[in-house]
Parts: structure tokens; sequence; C-alpha cells
């Protein structure tokens, strides 16, 4: 559901980096094999059981597994919402289509007789889900996969009478709070179909955006909770050009560089 339409005054154009567990520990979980070398096989059930692999590692189903108990958290706190009404479990299936990626003006060419990289994408729109986490789960092992994660902490104060009455639980639990999202410290990652990730609840994102060749998806299995009201389910802020005219576009743009990202992106 749409809350704001926010009217950029400056451009903004950030590079993406490789989507690691640290790095987006602010924001939510990365969810991924914290230990692909460590396999059943090459990895006795009593070494498990003395803790010397993460995340509360168990062996399982009679030592042919190893179980991570403690990979990533999910979060319903639909108990807190206005409307009174139970948030329940979902699983959703996203198609993702492949976003092109494209020059910053839009067009082939920039000016000067300079040529413009056809190498990133527009940021228009930040959504949270105020009252649950939502996690994306590629349904592929394919490190050449990748997907664009776009993240933004939420202003500490909400600044108006309107940001006061959205729903969102408050802050006093260490959640992001209701303001509106920050996009002056907007961050952005590039995962890899090895890697699934969670959003916290409250957290501001931008919709998926896929990558990879013209007419390819990514597929995620989606997993959440909702309630099925709109403004407590998912509030949504445009971001529009609030520039003059007289200077470069007020937009954010998110640069996605070549590179080795199944190599980089590693917890």
């Amino acid at each position: 559901m749409l809350v704001r339409t926010t009217h950029l005054t400056e451009p903004l154009t950030i590079t993406a980096a490789p989507l690691t567990r640290d790095a987006f520990a602010p924001f939510g979980d990365v969810i991924a094999n914290p230990r692909p070398e460590s396999r059943p096989s090459n990895t006795a059930p009593d070494a498990i059981a003395r803790g010397e692999l993460p995340c509360g590692a168990v062996s399982a189903n009679q030592g042919t597994a190893i179980q991570y108990r403690a990979i990533a958290s999910m979060g319903n706190l639909y108990d807190s919402a206005p409307s009174g009404k139970t948030g329940s479990p979902r699983m959703t299936m996203f198609v993702c289509g492949a976003r092109a990626l494209v020059s910053r003006d839009g067009g082939g060419g920039g000016g000067g007789g300079e040529e413009e990289v056809a190498d990133g994408v527009q940021i228009k729109v930040l959504e949270r889900h105020p009252f649950t986490s939502q996690t994306f789960i590629p349904l592929t092992a394919d490190g050449t996969k990748r997907y664009l994660v776009v993240v933004a902490p939420t202003t500490p104060v909400p600044t108006g009478e309107e940001e006061e009455n959205l729903p969102a639980p408050r802050d006093d639990a260490g959640l992001p709070g209701r303001g509106l999202p920050d996009v002056s410290r907007l961050v952005a990652f590039v995962a890899t179909g090895e890697q699934a990730v969670t959003y916290a609840a409250g957290t501001w994102h931008a919709p998926m955006i896929a990558l990879g060749p013209p007419d390819s998806t990514v597929d995620f299995v989606v997993v959440q909770f909702a309630n099925d009201v709109p403004v407590e389910d998912c509030q949504e802020v445009a971001l529009e050009d609030g520039g003059k005219g007289d200077g470069p576009a007020s937009r954010i743009w998110v640069r996605v560089l070549e590179g080795d990202w199944r190599a980089l992106a590693k917890l």
C-alpha cells in the first residue's frame, strides 16, 4: 500500500557490494551454507557436537546430514498490530524477470561524446513489512544467478503526523520504528542463487530485482506472515525526482559492476 511519495532533491549513486552475512546484519539475515566444505562424509558427529561448526550445527538423520539450527530468524509481530487481526504464515512464489541494466541517463550515450555505460538500475520504490520478516529463497543453487538486494535504514524520528499514524511496532524492542526510509544511507548488495535473504520486520527494501540475460528469471519461494490488512502487511514509499530541471535528475541509482560474485559473496 502506497503511504507516501517522496520527492528527491539530490541525485544519489551507490555501487552494489557482494552480499555477506556481516554486512547485511543490520537489516536481517543472509542464508547460505556457512561451511560448504564440511559435509557429513568428512565431518564426524563428535566434531559437530564439540561446536566445531557455526550456527548451532548438530548431526542429523543418523549422521547423514548436518543441521544448522541458528541460520536465520523469523518474526511475527501481528499481535501488536492496531487492527488486532492475527497474522498467519504464508508461502508464495515470485518469478522475477531479469531487469536489464541501463545507463544512468536511460539512453545509450552521454553528453560530450562520451558513451554512457549500461551498468545499473534506478530505484523507484521502497517498501517495508512492519509486522513480519520476509524471506526470499531462490529455487536454485546456481552461483551464477544473481539478484539485487537494496535496503535503507529508518529515519530515527518521524518527521510528521502522517508517520506517527503509520501502523508499526514501536522501536523500544530494537525494531526500526515508524519513520520513513533514510534514502541518504541506502545500501545495495548483489546476491547469488546460493544465497537466500531475510528482511527483518520493518526493514525498508526495494522490491526484488533479478539480474541476468533478457527473458531469464530468478524464481523465489517467499516465506512471511500476513493478516490481509493492506497498511499493516506492506507500506510503500514512491521515490520521484524533485529537482528543478537545471541539473542532473534527482534519482537513486545503483551500479552493478561485473565480477566474480560467486567467489565474493561469502558468509
